[in-house]
């Protein structure tokens, strides 16, 4: 019962449950808005100048946030701006995954199509994902703006410097920290296509 709290056997007011997930939510939406805003403008401000010059959106992540970073090439492109997500390509990941290493999957990618000017957008709830974290080492080498989305206290993401535009979430709930992510990269997305052209 301890790993599927939601097999619980005695009655769970489902109303009571939803309210409340609803609200921590909401507070956390507005807190991260709050205190993230003037990074928020600042990482703007360099994705719409590297769009002006010519760069391209390459996003990443694994498992929930691997259909988050979807959801942020998708925002980009519907904006007219250049944005794809490297975990997309279901033949390429698990072809460099098996013949490679899971690790270099997203390294790998923007090795081949990267480069400076470009930006990275990595997501992790944990900050600390491999291939999330070597994505990124590679995107700065390449000299790519480097942009990432971790929860918790950031993890390794946070500890060794990988995104120099990096908004971390004050969770450990995953559900929590994915959709205060949502909104923040909805946020960021706003600000720069606002900004972009």
């Amino acid at each position: 019962m301890t790993l599927y709290p939601f097999l619980r056997r005695d009655p769970l007011d489902v109303r009571a449950s939803t309210a409340e997930k609803a609200r921590e939510s909401l507070e956390l939406r507005r807190r991260v808005l709050d205190e993230l805003m003037p990074a928020l403008v600042a990482g703007a401000e360099a994705m719409a100048e590297a769009f002006r010059g010519g760069g391209r959106l390459f996003t990443f992540g694994n498992g929930g946030s691997s259909t988050d970073a979807r959801s942020v090439a998708e925002l980009f492109t519907a904006r007219g701006l250049p944005s794809v997500s490297l975990a997309c390509d279901s033949a390429l990941v698990t072809a460099l995954g098996n013949d490679v290493g899971f690790e270099v999957v997203f390294a790998r990618q923007l090795a081949a199509l990267g480069g400076a000017g470009d930006i990275a957008c990595a997501l992790s709830t944990s900050g600390g994902s491999p291939n999330v974290l070597h994505g990124l080492a590679q995107a700065r080498s390449l000299g790519m703006v480097t942009v990432g989305f971790a929860g918790s206290g950031g993890g390794r993401m946070a500890q060794e410097g990988l995104a120099e535009h990096l908004y971390v979430v004050p969770s450990s709930s995953v559900h929590r920290i994915q959709e205060a992510q949502t909104t923040l990269y909805h946020v960021l997305a706003d600000l720069v296509s606002a900004d972009a052209r």
